[in-house]
């Protein structure tokens, strides 16, 4: 497996990330909460200028990197626009995004936009699908809207992999940033005269939540690879992806919150807005729960073949 992404990839994320700070930053998230037609007014179009409808990551390696890397920058900043969902569109029909649905009370977060969705359960089973007008504002629905579901007569199982891994790498983006404003706080913030950095029940913390974060960066490298390789397990593979990155999501702003105190779950402080716009990738198709019991359900007895299984094979014989 590659343990980086291309530079092309990497540079793709760059720009993105560079452009999305020109757009508003931080305050861009902010914007889109207090005006929803913004997502489709601002974010859709800055990154049509980049390209990003234009990528092929069914069809490309390399264009497959460089849409996991641009997810990625989207949740730096916690835009909420569905940028994975958009990408992970299927080819064979024609419809704007792509969306795992669970079997029952379908829902994504897909509010205040006019686009054609389509929708896959993890059985394979495809529907067109269409947004309810959303019943609560964007300040506490964050986007989420009910679904309606239309059967197709055809099987979407190819579509799965794709489709659940590219939200992981936008919640690793969100990961990324909720650690970097953590290490800032607490490297400013002093507590009996030296920063709060300086204590070793923090560092402990931080690591525990550091450790976290790293293992979803490398799963998330890996679970591209075996979808660029073809591999039969690739679903198994986001499946598990995406229980580490939910599992990773709970340590990494439990300790981002417990460092920044009570400022953390106030609109003023830039970690309340990214926790908040992580849960619809949290919760929905599954969440913790949900995502243990999908890949139980699919590997059964067999386990996980990953890094080593053919080394635990040899070992077991």
């Amino acid at each position: 497996m590659k343990t980086e992404l291309s530079t092309e990839a990497t540079d793709f994320g760059r720009e993105a990330l560079r452009a999305l700070e020109a757009a508003g930053g931080d305050s861009l998230t902010q914007a889109i909460e207090n005006d929803p037609d913004r997502r489709g007014t601002v974010v859709a179009p800055l990154l049509g200028e980049l390209g990003a409808w234009e990528l092929d990551p069914r069809g490309d390696a390399d264009e497959l990197e460089a849409s996991a890397a641009l997810c990625r920058s989207v949740g730096y900043w916690a835009v909420p626009y569905p940028v994975a969902e958009r990408l992970a569109r299927p080819t064979d029909l024609d419809v704007d995004g792509l969306l795992v649905v669970a079997d029952s009370d379908p829902k994504a977060p897909v509010a205040n936009l006019d686009l054609r969705w389509a929708a896959v359960s993890l059985d394979g089973r495809r529907s067109t699908a269409v947004t309810r007008p959303p019943s609560t504002s964007p300040r506490t629905s964050a986007f989420v809207a009910q679904l309606d579901l239309q059967p197709l007569d055809d099987d979407g199982a190819k579509d799965i992999a794709l489709a659940l891994t590219l939200p992981c790498w936008t919640l690793l983006g969100m990961l990324d940033r909720a650690m970097e404003l953590t290490r800032s706080h607490v490297l400013l913030r002093e507590q009996f005269g030296a920063p709060l950095a300086k204590l070793q029940g923090v560092q402990f913390q931080l690591t525990e939540a550091e450790v976290e974060r790293t293992g979803v960066d490398v799963l998330a490298k890996y679970t591209l690879w075996s979808i660029q390789a073809g591999n039969p397990e690739a679903v198994d593979d986001a499946l598990a992806l995406r229980l580490a990155a939910v599992e990773a999501a709970q340590t990494v702003f439990r300790v981002a919150h417990q460092l920044h105190g009570a400022s953390g779950f106030c609109d003023e402080t830039t970690l309340s807005w990214i926790s908040r716009y992580s849960l619809p990738i949290r919760r929905t198709p599954w969440g913790p729960s949900g995502t243990l019991d999908a890949l139980t359900r699919r590997i059964g007895r067999i386990g996980l073949t990953g890094l080593f299984g053919d080394a635990h094979e040899k070992a077991t014989r």
